[in-house]
């Protein structure tokens, strides 16, 4: 699948945007194995990559420390924590990204900054039973968004200018969820809308933090949505989590039931179901972001989806206009694979 699209795609950076491994199926003593096969292609071409960490990549077997020590035995990983803490995560941190002709990077100023964020879930590791585990928060904990938030306004300083950003993280966040509710329109939107209701961050916990069946969200998201919808020059965030939700969305507005009232406009996107793993029959593909310094001056990006078959669906541009200007309806095409298990 990974060779397909490359095949078709040159990308200068590859995002693995989390659940890299169905955790609750591995065993303690080889789950990380499959950490090679995944990057296997990548490696073969040469490719750079970042990865965030999802909520399977946490289970009683495995954990996002492990299949970090795995990626650093590749030099074309870029995974690189930056913040630690019983509570963050692991795959919180930024690149700066240079222009080309930059030979110095204490002499240039970055062109644009991608942020990856650690939405947890799962379980934690080695704590319980594997009968009886026990389960972590599925949000961005605050004080990654403490983190985010006091880099983003020392990067502003240091440079003294705004720089564009896009950010990355597994778990989609409640204004994606709120967003669908008012009603994904497939011209204006254009994607896959078949997991209705999307599962969001905070899915399944209490106000007061505890985890016991009977709440269904719990608002420990609402820093991570202030901080991205108010952190200038943040142009959009990708999430992965759902297989069956392929649209973006611009955040531009007062959303029912919440109080975060954005000041950027940021895009909301989901990329496409890539792995033979998880649930679904939904065409494999990778969502693509491309960026030019034209485009970024004005803080706009182009994205689309390329599909296992090679066909391109969702081409949208993240600009000013997205949301009024009309697109192809993407086709909501299907992959049956007899050996495979859903």
């Amino acid at each position: 699948m990974i060779n397909k699209i490359f095949d078709k795609e040159s990308p200068g950076l590859v995002v693995l945007n989390g659940d890299l491994i169905t955790g609750e199926n591995g065993f303690l003593e080889n789950s990380t194995v499959y950490v090679d096969q995944i990057v296997g292609p990548l490696v073969a071409r040469n490719l750079t990559w970042a990865s965030t960490y999802g909520n399977h990549d946490y289970d009683f077997n495995i954990s996002g420390d492990t299949i970090l020590e795995r990626e650093r035995n590749w030099r074309h990983s870029r995974t690189s924590p930056m913040i630690s803490g019983p509570d963050a995560g692991v795959s919180n941190y930024y690149l700066p990204v240079y222009d080309y002709g930059c030979v110095n990077e204490y002499t240039c100023s970055p062109q644009l900054i991608l942020w990856f964020f650690d939405s947890r879930g799962g379980f934690k590791y080695q704590q319980g039973t594997s009968e009886n585990r026990i389960g972590q928060p599925n949000w961005v904990d605050t004080s990654v968004v403490d983190w985010f938030t006091a880099t983003s306004t020392g990067l502003t300083r240091r440079y003294r200018k705004t720089i564009p950003s896009l950010g990355f993280v597994h778990i989609p966040p409640y204004a994606f969820y709120t967003l669908q509710e008012a009603g994904v329109d497939p011209d204006e939107e254009p994607g896959v809308n078949d997991d209705v209701p999307l599962a969001p961050q905070a899915q399944g916990w209490c106000p007061d933090g505890s985890n016991d069946g009977t709440c269904t969200y719990g608002g420990q998201d609402t820093e991570f949505m202030q901080a991205i919808s108010h952190i200038e020059g943040f142009m959009a965030l990708f999430s992965g989590h759902d297989h069956g939700d392929t649209w973006c969305y611009k955040w531009d507005r007062l959303l029912p039931g919440m109080d975060v009232m954005p000041a950027n406009n940021v895009s909301l996107c989901f990329g496409q179901h890539t792995g033979y793993g998880g649930y679904g029959n939904w065409e494999r593909g990778s969502r693509q972001v491309m960026v030019s310094k034209n485009g970024l001056a004005k803080f706009e990006a182009d994205t689309w989806i390329r599909l296992e078959s090679g066909n391109i669906v969702g081409r949208v541009s993240l600009n000013s206009t997205y949301g009024q200007d009309r697109y192809p309806r993407t086709n909501n095409s299907m992959t049956y694979c007899p050996t495979c298990e859903y």
